[in-house]
């Protein structure tokens, strides 16, 4: 079965992009993963990559005059999500797909994610829960459902939807709770009454995230990590690695709860590879300003601003050689 997928991502989160592709790789040979770079930078180096199994789109492609008249209205971040139904149209209406997967860039696969759309069978649209853990819980504010793993087929019942969330994003995307709305989210939130055809992903291995990991008992086995909830295993599909942030020699995996097995299962594989391509781009002469700024900065804004943190929560900063990943 050929799978297509389609993501977004800037220079600055370009390691993070190339790691889901390679874990793609690694996982699957029949796929396409159509990238839209979203800036000059991140567009020149994968024309000179020529990865396999890559349909590159430049973001002059999908910049209708619609588009642009709302650009200079929201942040780089706000136009991304509002970028993010238009890139899937484009993938399909272009190549003729018969469907596709938008996937966030920082997703990891751990398996092949091909016996995930078997559960969808003859539904049309594909969405995948948050499942927070009650601690987390923003469904109110962030909705009931994540845009990071999201699957439309080239029919009726498919364009439909897909055409109405992209005339919503055009309207309003914005990263702020309003009125019901959150960024190209809380759109999502009543799609199973809305819609005909659309299903939710029952199967918990897709959409492991920080704000539920934890409800999840993990191990390795027959070369995979498997969780189980409650008695039932599953085999972990994909991952989202959301509020990770990266340091020049340390990485904040965020703000939620961690054990060891989360830790060493799931963190340290996709860091280990994640230096891997970090170390092979500047091999090449690719040097990327995508490491935040040191958490242990030394100027008097920056303890400040690391006190605040540290009073808000407990941090989960490791060194790399804590992580034993080595540059």
């Amino acid at each position: 079965m050929d799978l297509n997928f389609c993501t977004l991502f800037d220079s600055g989160y370009f390691s993070r992009g190339l790691n889901l592709y390679c874990s793609l790789i690694n996982q699957s040979r029949n796929f396409k993963l159509y990238i839209l770079a979203m800036d000059e930078k991140a567009y020149s180096i994968l024309i000179n990559l020529n990865l396999q199994n890559i349909v590159l789109i430049n973001l002059e492609d999908i910049e209708e005059e619609e588009l642009l008249k709302i650009k200079k209205k929201r942040t780089h971040a706000e136009y991304c999500w509002t970028c993010t139904p238009l890139v899937i149209k484009y993938c399909i209406e272009k190549y003729n797909l018969a469907e596709c997967t938008y996937l966030d860039a920082d997703l990891y696969f751990f398996n092949n994610p091909g016996f995930l759309f078997e559960e969808m069978g003859e539904k049309s649209v594909l969405i995948t829960e948050h499942r927070y853990t009650s601690k987390y819980d923003q469904s109110k504010t962030s909705g009931k459902y994540c845009v990071q793993f999201m699957t439309f087929k080239n029919n009726e019942y498919g364009m439909k939807v897909l055409n109405w969330w992209r005339d919503r994003c055009i309207e309003w995307c914005y990263s702020r709770y309003e009125d019901g709305k959150f960024g190209d989210q809380k759109y999502l939130d009543d799609w199973m009454a809305r819609f005909k055809s659309v299903h939710e992903l029952q199967h918990l291995g897709g959409g492991v995230a920080p704000w539920n990991m934890t409800q999840y008992q993990y191990r390795h086995e027959n070369n995979q990590v498997v969780l189980n909830s409650n008695g039932k295993d599953y085999p972990l599909v994909f991952f989202h690695f959301h509020a990770l942030k990266i340091y020049d020699d340390k990485y904040d995996l965020g703000i939620y709860d961690l054990n060891d097995d989360i830790v060493n299962l799931i963190y340290k594989p996709y860091l280990k590879h994640l230096e891997e391509i970090d170390k092979k781009l500047r091999s090449l002469g690719y040097d990327f300003n995508w490491h935040a700024k040191s958490v242990f900065d030394t100027s008097l804004k920056g303890k400040f601003s690391r006190l605040k943190r540290i009073i808000k929560r407990r941090l989960h900063i490791y060194t790399k050689k804590e992580l034993e990943i080595y540059g």
